[in-house]
Parts: C-alpha cells; structure tokens; sequence
C-alpha cells in the first residue's frame, strides 16, 4: 500500500502539496523559479508615487484611534486546539476536505452526496468502524455549511409593486410583485475587505504615480484623478483626515442561461472594493461578488411599448439599484472601523464608484434616449462632430434642463427621459453620467472592431465585386486566418473567422490576426484604418498608460476618424455616428480619471456569470432557480471564506491522509534507507515525465506567473529528451544540421575570446568531447502586466521546438536583443529555433544553455505603411538558410510572424504547419499579446 506521505511546497501562499520530492522540485523549477543572474530588474519599472497627504489611510485599532507608525497588525484568532474546536462547525479535517470537495470542486447534487456517504460508510463499517458519519444525508451538511460564521452575508428577498393609478383593466404588470434579491452591501464590502487574498493587492491610499522619464502612469483605480479629487473633497472635513477611501466598484448586466428553456434571464449587480488592484479585480476569488438580482418586469409586446410599462421598469431599476448601496450610504460621511486585507484596522469613508455596464444598460442608468451618449450631449446624427466644444453631461444640468423645458424639448434636444432620476441623485458626491467607466469589450473589441470593422469589410467586398467574387475573397481571408503560424496561447481558426456564435475570447484572438489577412484584397486606406484602430485599442488595454502614450492614443484616435472615412468613400456607410464607436474620445479623459480601462471592464463581469448565475442555475432544479440559486452562492461563499481560514492558520498542510499520521521530522524528510531514496527519485522523474506531457499536450504553454517583478529570463525545460545522440558530430548527423558542429565551435570560440575575430580554422582549432543535451522548449518569463498575469506582473510563455508536434515538425520563432540600448525593433532580430540544447562548459564546469537558430533579416528601415508592422525576409534561400549558436540569455522572448500573402489567392497545399516556410516576407506580429505591443513600440 502507497504511503501518503506529503511534501507541501514551500513556497510562501502557496498551498500544493506533492508525493515526492521531486514532484515538489519540478513545481518549485516551474511555478516558483529564483531570477537567474541575467533577470535585473527592468531601471524603467522604476516608479516615483505621490500619496495623498489627508486620506492617507493610517492603521487604527478596533476603537477607531490611530496607531504609532510601524506598529504590527493585531493577530488572528488562533485556533482553539485544546477544545479541539479548530474545524468549528465541522468535526475535523477529513469532514470539511469531503464537504468542500464535494460541493464546492465536484458541484455534487444531493443524490451524489448521499451517495457518496453511503460508500464513506460502508469503508468504516468494512474497517470494524462503527462511529457514525458526520452527516446521514446531503442536508444534514447543508446545515453545516450555513452554520459557518465566515464570509456569511445572506441574501433576503424584498417585494416592490407598482404603486401608480390602476384604472379600470389594469394589465398584469400593473399588479403583480416583484421580487428583488439583495444581501447587506456593508457587509459583504467588509466580507471582501477583510480577505487576506489580497494583502499585495490592495492600494489603501490615493496616489499619483511617474516613471522614471516623468511621465504620468495611471493604472489602479486608485492612481486615477477622480479617487485623488475625490480625497480632497472629503478632507474638506477635518474629522476625515487620516481615513481611507474605499470606492465602490459596481457593475450589471443582464445574462441568459439557457436558450432552451424558454430565455431564462438573471439581471446580476455586482460589487468590488476599488482599493483593490485591476490585476485583483480580473482574477477569481471574492474580488468582485454579487451583490443583488434586479428583478425584470416582462409583458407582451404591445404593452412593452406603452410610456407607463418603460417609465415603471426604469423606475423600478434604479429603485432597485438605490435600496442596494443604501446601507453604505452613512459612511459616504462618517468614517467607520473596517480590517483591511494587510490584518490592520483603518478608518474607511465610502463613495460609490466607476460603474461597469455596457451601451444598452449605460442608458438606462443615465436616464437618457436610446442613440445618445450617456456622457456628453453629442446629437444622435452627428455623435463625433465637434467633441471637445459638447457638453458633458452632469446631474446639476440635467435637472436645470428639466426645469426650464417641457419633456418633449428635453427627449428631443437633449436626449434625457424627464420621468427617470439616476439612482446616484441621492448619494453624496455621486453622478453616474461620470461614474460610467470605459467598456473595452463591447466599445472596442465587440463594438468597433468586430460589429463594425470587420462587418464593413465584407460589405465592402460584396459592393465592389458581387457576391460570387466577394465570397471567394472573404473565403480567402478565413484560409490566411487559418494558417496563421501556432504559437503559445493563440486562439487557432482552423475555418477562418466564420462561426455562428462569437464570444469576447474570439473577438480578441481575430484582432491578433485580422489585418494581415486582409491586405492586399481592401484598398491601402482601408488596411491603415483597421491597422491605426489596432494601435489605439492596445494602448487602451495596458495596465498602465502613461502620459505620452496617451498623447500618442489622441493622435491615433483623430487619424483614425479620418481614415475611416473610406468606408463612407466606399459607399459602405453613408455616415458613422454610433454610439459605441463614439465612446472611444470618452476614454482619454476616463483613463486619467479612473485609471487603466482593463480594471474596469465588463468582461469581469461577464466572467462572473459563470460562478455567480450559470454554474448555480445548473444546480438548480429549473423550478423556481433563483432562491436555489441565491442558497447555493451564500454556501460557496462561506466554504471558500472557512477555507482561507484554515489556510491562514496552517491547518490544510499537506494532504487529507497526512493529517491523520504520526507527524514527522522537522523537513518531512523520508526514511534514510536507499531504497525509499531511491523510489523518490524514480517518483520525481516520473512526475516529471507527466508533467512534460501535460506540456506536450499543449496545457500551461501561456498563463500568469508567481514571483517578484523583473524584466525577462529564458530557461531550458526541466527534462531532458534521451532519444537525442550526446556526441556533437553525431547529434549533427541525426538533426540533419550539417552546419551545426562549424556553428558550435564558432560559438566556444567567441565565448573564449569575445574579442578576437573568428579565424577560418576555427573547426580545427576547437575541439570539443563533452555532451550535449537536447531539450524540445524553453520557458520565458518577463513583466507583463497588461496580460493575464500573476501577482507581481510577471508572465509566463513556452517557446517549442519540437519535431514531431501533433504530427509535424514546430520550430517557433523567437526575439533575439542585439543591442538594449536602442528601443524596439532597432535594436533586436527575429530567429528561428532549430534546437535548444546546453553543455558543460569544460572551463568554467558550468552549465551553458544555447539555442540553434536561423535568421529573419529587416526588409526594410521603416514599418510597412499599410498594417504599421515590421517586416523581415528568411536569410539564404528556402533550400539553404544559415545557421548559427547563440545563447539562451540573448532571447528576449517567443515571436510571432504573420505571412505577408500579397494579392493573391491562397495556395491549398499551405496550413498553418508550413506557413513559416513557403513565403518570402513575413510581418512582425505586435498584437499577439499586449507586451509585445509594448516591447515593438518606437
């Protein structure tokens, strides 16, 4: 029988446990890695931050009175061993392990619990155990779960009616309650403040932040100008001094779940502490929790239409919305005691915050008609005639215009419906008309360039050449999306772009790839539309936006007013005046107020559906769901605060079986025998082994990494691949790389002597008899903040060369620095790997890693003027292309190339598996992720 003995990793916050140790040393090289001596920090990550001097947010106790500087948060809780209550309300570790397991990782339903209870029964009864089970049924655990003290912030359900005149027939409507489910706003902002989660990641103070150039950086919420005037309008009280601001972050957004049962709706509103970072925010956990379920008024048709049905339903909404934030409203003015995610006390004072919502829901919080712009007084016909002289919308103006004009001058002239109030009207320091953030994915990404660019493109194509001739192009620009050469975490359009049902995370990968497709089949305007858009979007989607690259966003965003205009040339559009493309001169202002738009957007909360809607809708029982719904979210909640709680007090260590062993010698170390050590290397590798086939299998290629902030470093793959001759000649024979052994020893030489010329001889003169490891991938990490990244910015990619990748040959292209003194392009080149490998230098007796490459030189000094991107031509020929050795450390990280295809139709015998060998010119993909925007920019 295995032992389950547990070697836990080490690593701090971090709660794996593992078999072996070699297990353990495999995820610690993967996940945790120290920076290699070539990982300085990045002097530009260098920032200069400015706190606000009156909301500074200083530690107090529980009473309120402010702490000596340097003091220490007041302990947890610790837990009661000695009464053996530590796992209160369940018996013991084994209890709450199989309850969490089951209800929270397997979302078991009740039959499945009973089941599983009847075979934990039968294994202690078959063991002469006859102690009774925890529970004898799924709702004897139910019962503990709502017991839980932690994270409880329960849901009531508050009944509203239509309290107008009736007349004689009223409609069902008019007479029917509604339902609106809500749970105390307080409490559940104290539930999320409170979370350790995010000790890292939380800015309790407004600050200004520069870079080491001067340049203004907005990021956070809380490095934005409104939290920063927002201070100083409540330090106007000295009593507020010393406070820290919490904005509330709030979102809506109506969701279905299911098509087939008759378009079942929920209306979700959603909360978030705004001291918490985008990176926080944009992640799973309690970030951003639901906070109430809007009820939604539905009749038919014809009495959808009437004034009375619309004015009642958007009365009832932001009622609704109102009842919500009510109990926050006292410490909008009064500070009050919260603990923070650091363990300390602080003063909290509260404002309602940026809202996130999408156009449609955007008009009804700002009460205004359907076609305006919820931020400014722009006409419908003509939204981007003159920005910079419209007005901006503000609750004190929209209440003069109401007071001086008759309802039908306001609705036509102004765009405000005189029969709805925002909900902020009556909250101190509130108007939602500012409150609005910037939506990045249904402005940008679904809005401008999915339902407008792309769309125009194909009528375009279908105007000028017919339907017969449109259909081949457009089916030619879905075969060069297609073939897209692989890389690490790109979305593959193995039939073009041409699927029924669009999802944000295919919107964002077409962008990766669309403007190369489309040129040379659309006129050159037309390209440089799509391409100037592109460059805009992806400086709106950093995490942080400087000063100059929101100079750089005005520039682009006037050019690209002017360009677009060739689909009005076209005859595509005869005006463009819409709304969602009309946001985008909103965003400039916004991101100075509110900081990076991706903290703020409604793909966070359109993430949240799946947790929060979807996934309890499923375990539901469809009749009457949302109570279900509501019960199965609070015990969610509950499980995963009990949860934190024994982490924090170190009571999940190690695995469930572990627990219940003698306890062992201080390094979990096993026995000193050589046969157990043994077996832990033979487990290690094997664990290894899974664990490059899991990577083979094209799992974990891309995704956040753990670790402090530093500029970039490659390493090599932990495993070696044993099918590969040690010997230099002979690896060269197998590899079929001719060149290699010459190319080897060009690089030993250099490496001995940097600064002598390389003699003619060098094959002679250098002799090398040590072996050389093969591996099939490297792993980059580098400072990415704008991605899906880990805690401290970093992010993680894997760069293949691989032989035989689901079936053919993968040699990914990569970024190689010649010269860190020149930005972008100017001072790097593009390569592509033919081997990773490393020896043992036999001087130095240190491990040297290395890569093959062959070369993509610069066609040109300037980017192509059409797509904005680089191009590069393969050195030699396509039957002989040099080779050359370089060091690993002289690779910045993966490369992406898109075919420059041309004029012509795309040859069949071309996919993506060969695409980086049939063509002569290449561009330089900078919208694969947001750092290489970043990384490619002058």
């Amino acid at each position: 029988m295995a032992s389950p003995s547990d070697f836990p990793c080490t690593h701090q916050g971090c709660n794996r446990t593992f078999k072996s140790q070699g297990g353990r040393t495999q995820h610690c090289n993967t996940h945790h890695r120290m920076l290699s001596p070539d990982s300085e920090l990045d002097p530009s990550l260098d920032f200069t931050t400015k706190y606000h001097p009156k909301l500074n947010a200083l530690p107090c106790n529980i009473n309120g009175t402010f702490l000596p500087p340097s003091t220490q948060p007041p302990p947890c809780a610790a837990p009661n061993v000695t009464e053996n209550k530590c796992w209160h309300p369940f018996e013991d570790r084994l209890a709450f392990d199989w309850a969490y397991y089951h209800f929270v990782e397997l979302q078991s339903s009740a039959c499945k619990i009973g089941k599983g209870l009847d075979l934990w029964l039968a294994e202690r009864l078959k063991a002469g155990n006859d102690t009774p089970l925890p529970w004898s049924k799924a709702d004897d655990m139910y019962e503990t779960i709502d017991s839980i003290q932690e994270g409880d912030a329960p849901f009531i359900t508050v009944e509203l009616n239509y309290n107008g005149p009736l007349g004689d027939r009223p409609p069902k409507w008019v007479t029917q309650s509604y339902e609106l489910c809500l749970r105390d706003s307080r409490r559940l902002l104290h539930n999320q403040l409170a979370t350790t989660d995010f000790n890292n990641q939380f800015n309790p103070k407004p600050y200004r932040q520069f870079d080491s150039k001067g340049d203004r950086i907005w990021s956070n919420l809380m490095s934005g100008d409104w939290v920063w005037n927002e201070a100083d309008t409540i330090a106007e009280d000295p009593r507020t001094h010393g406070s820290m601001l919490v904005p509330i972050v709030a979102g809506s957004d109506k969701t279905t779940v299911s098509v087939a049962t008759g378009h079942q709706e929920y209306h979700p509103v959603y909360q978030s502490p705004g001291i918490l970072t985008n990176t926080a925010r944009r992640g799973h956990g309690n970030s951003v929790l639901p906070v109430a379920f809007l009820p939604i008024p539905k009749t038919n048709k014809r009495e959808a239409k009437r004034p009375e049905f619309q004015r009642f339903a958007r009365q009832l909404y932001h009622a609704c919305l109102a009842r919500i934030f009510e109990p926050l409203r006292a410490g909008m003015t009064v500070p009050e005691v919260v603990r923070c995610p650091d363990g300390h006390f602080r003063r909290a004072i509260y404002s309602l915050g940026p809202y996130i919502a999408d156009y449609p829901e955007q008009v009804w919080l700002a009460g205004i008609v359907q076609g305006w712009c919820p931020k400014c007084e722009a006409r419908p016909n003509n939204l981007d005639g003159n920005f910079n002289a419209t007005r901006r919308r503000r609750h004190e103006r929209t209440d003069l215009i109401i007071e001086c004009f008759d309802p039908g001058t306001v609705w036509d002239y102004y765009g405000i419906r005189t029969d709805v109030v925002p909900f902020t009207h009556s909250f101190p320091r509130a108007d939602i008309h500012v409150l609005l953030s910037p939506d990045l994915l249904h402005q940008l990404i679904k809005g401008t360039f999915k339902d407008h660019l792309v769309t125009w493109v194909n009528e375009y194509l279908y105007i000028r050449d017919g339907e017969t001739r449109a259909m081949e192009i457009i089916h030619d620009i879905d075969r060069r999306i297609s073939v897209v050469p692989l890389y690490a975490g790109l979305r593959r359009f193995s039939d073009g772009r041409n699927f029924e049902q669009w999802t944000g995370d295919d919107s964002k990968a077409l962008m990766k790839v669309y403007v190369a497709a489309i040129a040379g089949h659309v006129p050159s305007e037309m390209v440089q539309a799509i391409s100037t858009f592109m460059e805009l979007c992806y400086i709106f989607r950093r995490n942080a936006i400087t000063s100059s690259a929101l100079s750089t966003a005005q520039d682009l965003l006037a050019r690209f007013h002017t360009l677009r205009c060739i689909f009005i040339t076209e005859r595509v559009r005869t005006s463009i005046s819409l709304p969602r493309q009309h946001a985008l001169p909103h965003y400039i202002p916004s991101i100075a107020l509110f900081g990076s738009p991706n903290g703020l957007c409604s793909s966070i909360t359109e993430s949240k559906h799946i947790k929060a809607v979807k996934e309890p809708w499923r375990r539901s029982s469809r009749f009457r769901a949302l109570v279900q719904m509501l019960r199965t979210i609070t015990r969610m909640e509950k499980l995963a605060a009990l949860r934190r709680k024994f982490l924090q007090e170190q009571l999940l260590v190690g695995s469930t079986a572990s627990t219940y062993l003698q306890p062992r010698n201080s390094d979990d170390e096993p026995p000193s025998n050589s046969a157990n050590n043994e077996m832990d290397i033979d487990e290690g590798k094997d664990e290894v082994r899974d664990t490059h086939r899991e990577f083979e299998e094209g799992f974990n290629d891309v995704g956040p990494e753990d670790g402090p902030q530093a500029l970039s470093s490659v390493v090599l793959a932990a495993r070696y691949e044993r099918q590969y001759p040690k010997r230099l000649e002979k690896l060269a024979e197998y590899l079929n790389e001719p060149e290699f052994p010459l190319a080897f020893k060009t690089f030993l030489y250099t490496r001995k002597h940097p600064h002598r010329q390389v003699s003619n001889d060098v094959a002679v003169r250098i002799g090398f008899t040590g072996k050389i490891h093969v591996v099939h991938s490297a792993i980059a990490r580098f400072y990415a903040p704008s991605d899906l990244c880990g805690a401290g910015g970093m992010y993680r990619q894997r760069i293949r060369c691989n032989p035989l990748w689901y079936g053919h040959s993968r040699r990914d292209t990569v970024f190689v620095v010649q010269d860190e003194s020149q930005p972008g392009m100017q001072g790097m080149l593009i390569a592509r790997v033919h081997l990773f490998f490393s020896f043992d230098d036999e001087d130095s007796q240190e491990t040297v890693p290395c890569a093959l490459v062959s070369w993509y030189l610069p066609a040109s000094d300037d980017r192509d003027p059409d797509t904005g991107m680089w191009v590069v031509k393969p050195e030699g020929t396509r039957a002989y292309q040099p080779v050359q050795v370089i060091p690993l450390k002289s690779i910045a990280r993966g490369a992406h190339l898109l075919p420059k295809y041309g004029v012509g139709f795309l040859p069949e015998f071309i996919t993506h598996t060969n695409s980086l060998d049939e063509f002569d010119h290449y561009f330089i993909n900078p919208y694969i992720d947001h750092h290489c925007h970043e990384f490619l920019s002058d």
